[in-house]
């Protein structure tokens, strides 16, 4: 997707599943009027006196020029019109962790934000999912005999990772790393020849990077620590560390946790939690199927509507796959009685993280969101917004 001249902003969002767009095109320049507006399956174009904006669409989207309809002027935006269109998803996640092809292999886990080397060469045997956050309650269900598995929590080994719904659980042997406390040193104490750390109670439990000192996940005990998917990248050893923007990271893997969610468990509603207990953000899944196209042009004085700069300077060339929530801010005690309501009903998941990447997820949905055409940003009390997969 280019932008030979950018006069008029166009936004362009496709829905893959429904094969329907919705397109806009926004308030040209003073002068900019009338406007000439042609559509092909691979391009649309639209001239005023004073300029002309060309808009290609990469090579999985094809509109219906004939299907055009609902063409109305909306103050604030410009023209909408809908059209029919075909078009393919490939959407190209950012893997937090390829079972079929990475276990076996030897991985460095690295701090996502600065590259710090966090875990270095450790063979993955096993890399399972761990049951969801209610499965002990449903044991009862299952056996007919007492609980089996009554006071044995599920600690990986040392060449095991388990997986939830945004952590990982690693068994950490401390000749390869040993986990920093934030504030106060934690107090230890060796356990034999291995040198291990046992915890005291109320010790400080955060793991934090050495480098750049973002909290990267908490130890659990004395040898299992979890590591929050939104703070780590696992990469063979033998590649080298991938240098993703960070808002880009946060958007993709939050994304992918609602996506599969949503799909595993029929849950759309989800409640983003800090490790400190505090409920910072409520998200209601619309769907997963958008692709998301705009012109990318700079001209003085055009008002565009760019989403996703990070992404924009990364790919100029095609479209952004993307989810489509709905979000409410949590924080300064806003929305207070919602986040009760959510927090006591059954159907909504949480989504545990640390409390500030919870803020800095806020702060992108809020970025996002004032990105849209005005008229897409809000549904009923909801602030909208698309994030990148």
């Amino acid at each position: 997707m280019a932008a030979a001249a950018a006069g008029t902003p166009v936004f362009l969002e496709v829905r893959t599943q429904l094969r329907s767009a919705l397109l806009i095109l926004g308030e040209p320049k003073e002068g900019g009027t009338p406007m000439d507006i042609s559509i092909t399956p691979s391009s649309l174009q639209v001239k005023t006196p004073a300029d002309c904006t060309e808009l290609r669409l990469p090579a999985e989207v094809r509109l219906v020029p004939s299907s055009c309809r609902g063409l109305q002027y909306v103050a604030g935006d410009g023209l909408h019109l809908r059209l029919q269109v075909w078009a393919e998803s490939n959407a190209k996640l950012i893997s937090m962790f390829n079972q079929s092809s990475q276990a076996r292999e030897c991985c460095t886990f690295y701090c996502q934000s600065c590259g710090e080397v966090i875990i270095r060469d450790r063979k993955l045997l096993r890399v399972l999912p761990l049951p969801s956050e209610n499965w002990g309650a449903l044991v009862g269900e299952w056996c007919c005999h007492p609980d089996p598995f009554a006071n044995k929590p599920l600690h990986p080994q040392e060449n095991d990772c388990f997986i939830g719904d945004s952590f990982f659980l690693v068994n950490l042997r401390s000749d390869l790393w040993q986990p920093r406390p934030e504030l106060a040193p934690v107090e230890t104490h060796c356990l034999s020849s291995e040198n291990h750390f046992k915890l005291k109670p109320k010790a400080n439990t955060k793991v934090i990077c050495k480098r750049c000192k973002v909290m990267l996940g908490e130890t659990m005990s004395s040898e299992t620590t979890k590591f929050y998917m939104t703070e780590i990248i696992i990469q063979p050893s033998e590649r080298n560390f991938p240098i993703i923007p960070r808002s880009q990271f946060v958007q993709s893997v939050i994304a992918q946790c609602l996506v599969e969610l949503s799909t595993a468990r029929s849950t759309f509603r989800f409640t983003i939690q800090g490790h400190d207990g505090k409920v910072y953000i409520l998200l209601w899944l619309l769907n997963s199927d958008s692709l998301v196209i705009e012109s990318l042009g700079s001209s003085r004085g055009i008002t565009k509507f760019p989403l996703l700069e990070d992404i924009l300077k990364a790919d100029s060339s095609s479209a952004w796959n993307a989810v489509k929530v709905l979000y409410q801010p949590c924080v300064k005690s806003r929305n207070e009685k919602l986040s009760s309501a959510w927090e006591s009903d059954i159907s909504i998941h949480t989504l545990t993280l640390p409390s500030a990447t919870c803020l800095e997820l806020l702060l992108i949905l809020s970025r996002n969101n004032a990105t849209l055409p005005p008229s897409l940003r809000y549904m009923n009390s909801f602030q909208v917004l698309p994030s990148s997969l």
